[in-house]
């Protein structure tokens, strides 16, 4: 086990994910001082917020040094992409989050798609591109279903599933002519279409070193039964069954030793988490995409599961310690369901009143993360993102964790309140 325990941490961002991250860190038995920088008005009256932004690479060092902060966990990609962790490290800062060079396995999916071609990792054969034509001749060439996805960062956004080819070219010139997503989508990835069902295995990684954190599944699109737009998600549940450990070790075998190994091949020095989305086609298991930080939702499923002290599993990973450490779980199912604002992920009013429950009321084991809320001058609490809430609930099964979860969810009140009624529904429809 890693030595003594940092005394004071610092959260970037002002998620849902940030919001899990803080309270898991305030659960060590270390008892740290924890900070967050921006936060939101639900992680505010867990700890203090300060209002630097989280892409504000400058303003978050300064922060980190003022406030004497012995650890940094980076929740968002953006920063990350920004190289805070570099200027963290050269500051003699502690962090969790890999450096800029780590980042981009999810600031481009080219390089991440040329990665797993290179070291002969399962994933879907796609063509890269900057121009139109070429990019439609090969759509024609290809056919629909096909995917379409923006090079850079886009808030999740960047990914388009087309079933036909007039959505597809669409999506193309969207991208590459109208610019629609900017210079993220200046080089566009267009790759054949998986078909089964999607895990998120999220690996916290030190170098060649790893633990693999519970299974779970995410809702991408913002309907029931998995219609409408793609989101950046809208509830999450954790363990998902359908990866039996039979699996989950040919997971590991495929796909994430060969791309720790990768990925420290290529020199990069990796301390952070490898957020691995992978689709169980037909033919086995197969890499959608890398992320470079913990997911949202599915953070706030898995790390109430865990019965490991998070502090020093992250402290582990940043310091190069991982290489004995024992993961605890807990056996109970997780279920988060997300509180959007009507109209996400396109248009949707913001400063719309929320009342919460109060805490007698709610199920067992039920929390309610913050992710877009504010206080507005009157200091009410009101929405102030797409994504408003995340309520997770803990239980010995997956169907009473959704019961408490969506229990808890009917007691939200809020004019613009939006959420999927069927998170976990798959796994249960199964049984």
């Amino acid at each position: 086990m890693p030595g003594p325990l940092p005394q004071s941490v610092l959260v970037v961002g002002g998620g849902g994910r940030e919001h899990a991250l803080v309270r898991a860190l305030l659960g060590s038995p270390a008892r740290p001082r924890v900070l967050c920088a921006p936060g939101n008005a639900g992680i505010a009256a867990d700890v203090p917020c300060l209002p630097v932004a989280a892409d504000d690479v400058p303003g978050l060092v300064a922060l980190a040094r003022r406030e004497h902060v012995e650890f940094v966990v980076v929740g968002p990609e953006v920063p990350l992409s920004l190289g805070l962790a570099d200027q963290l490290i050269a500051a003699g800062i502690p962090v969790y989050g890999p450096k800029a060079d780590g980042a981009r396995l999810e600031a481009s999916k080219v390089f991440t798609k040329q990665i797993l071609l290179k070291h002969k990792i399962p994933t879907a054969p796609a063509g890269i591109f900057t121009e139109v034509e070429p990019a439609l001749a090969y759509l024609r060439q290809r056919g629909a279903p096909i995917v379409i996805k923006a090079d850079g960062l886009a808030a999740g956004k960047g990914v388009v599933v087309a079933q036909s080819l007039a959505e597809a070219e669409a999506a193309v010139r969207d991208m590459l002519a109208d610019n629609k997503f900017g210079a993220a989508g200046s080089q566009i990835l267009i790759e054949d279409c998986l078909f089964g069902e999607e895990t998120s295995i999220l690996v916290v990684v030190s170098g060649r070193d790893y633990v693999i954190l519970p299974t779970s599944q995410d809702h991408k699109r913002v309907g029931d039964g998995d219609t409408g737009p793609n989101t950046g998600g809208m509830g999450a549940y954790s363990p998902a069954e359908v990866v039996t450990p039979e699996l989950l070790e040919r997971i590991e075998r495929e796909i994430v030793r060969p791309s720790v190994n990768a990925i420290a091949d290529e020199g990069i020095e990796f301390r952070g988490t490898l957020f691995i989305g992978v689709m169980l086609t037909p033919g086995g298991p197969s890499v959608l995409e890398y992320n470079t930080r913990f997911g949202d939702p599915e953070t706030q499923a898995v790390l109430p599961r865990l019965a490991t002290d998070v502090l020093a599993l992250l402290w582990a990973a940043a310091r190069g310690e991982l290489a004995h450490f024992k993961l605890a779980v807990r056996p109970e199912h997780a279920l988060c369901v997300v509180i959007a604002a009507q109209g996400y992920p396109e248009k949707f009013s913001k400063g719309d009143a929320i009342t919460l429950p109060v805490a007698p009321s709610l199920p067992p084991s039920t929390f309610i993360y913050h992710a877009g809320t504010t206080k507005n001058a009157a200091g009410q609490l009101v929405t102030n993102g797409g994504r408003v809430l995340g309520v997770t609930a803990l239980a010995p099964t997956l169907r009473e964790a959704a019961a408490r979860a969506y229990a808890a969810c009917d007691q939200v009140q809020c004019a613009s309140k939006y959420f999927r009624r069927d998170i976990g529904a798959k796994q249960l429809n199964r049984r």
